[in-house]
């Protein structure tokens, strides 16, 4: 449970960056071959067993570019289209530490080390007429784990007045949206997307002109849960 807390905190810092920050854009990235599904006369080597773990490339888990999409800035040191495993996770790490007040940083580096984590990817996508950014992201580490954050994350934006309620996502009742408060004269708006899917946190960030088209946000999200098996 405190690492669930901590993890809160970090989830916390996220959002409000989000829209509070002020970090430069990175420059679009070309567009690369999307990725294929497997095809039904050979065994898949991507997907979700009966007991919710997955397996497979998180590349391959995480959705393919959709058409109107082309491959977008790199997710700050991630890239735009990577997975992470073994050192590399070390990184990955230090990104999220990054996000949280430093008085914290200590304590979220101590329940991270019992989280297990055995994987980060990362695909961000850009609309072909430049008006939305996304960045999806599925990080693989225990179950319970992950339950926990989603349910965390779920509690926290009940109890901050810092969200808004962003849509919901039809077929998946636990995924929850998130839009920050509204401030006179935002020339961007921005949503949020969480979802515990077994034993991944899936998570989508998208940035776009105001207003943002939230039926493309929901569309992008319910696309990523669906792929990774999940069904109403």
């Amino acid at each position: 449970m405190a690492a669930a807390v901590l993890l809160g905190v970090g989830i916390g810092e996220v959002v409000i960056r989000v829209h509070y920050g002020d970090e430069p854009a990175a420059p679009a990235a070309a567009a690369a071959p999307v990725v294929p599904a497997p095809s039904a006369s050979t065994p898949a080597p991507w997907g979700a067993k009966s007991d919710g773990t997955h397996f497979g490339s998180l590349r391959d888990l995480l959705l393919p570019v959709p058409d109107g999409y082309r491959l977008g800035p790199d997710y700050k040191s991630l890239g735009n289209d990577g997975e992470f495993v073994g050192a590399d996770l070390d990184r990955a790490q230090e990104e999220m530490l990054a996000e949280v007040p430093e008085k914290y940083r200590a304590r979220l580096k101590d329940a991270l080390s019992t989280l297990h984590f055995t994987g980060v990817g990362v695909r961000s996508l850009t609309r072909f007429d430049n008006r939305l950014t996304a960045a999806l992201k599925l990080t693989r580490f225990d179950q319970q784990a992950v339950s926990e954050q989603n349910a965390l994350f779920g509690a926290l934006v009940d109890d901050s007045d810092l969200f808004r309620r962003g849509p919901d996502v039809p077929g998946h009742p636990d995924a929850r949206c998130v839009l920050p408060a509204l401030r006179a004269g935002d020339q961007l708006d921005y949503v949020t997307c969480y979802s515990a899917v077994g034993d991944l946190l899936v998570q989508l960030r998208v940035e776009g002109v105001a207003p943002i088209d939230q039926n493309k946000v929901v569309d992008l999200f319910r696309r990523q849960l669906d792929r990774l098996g999940v069904s109403a």
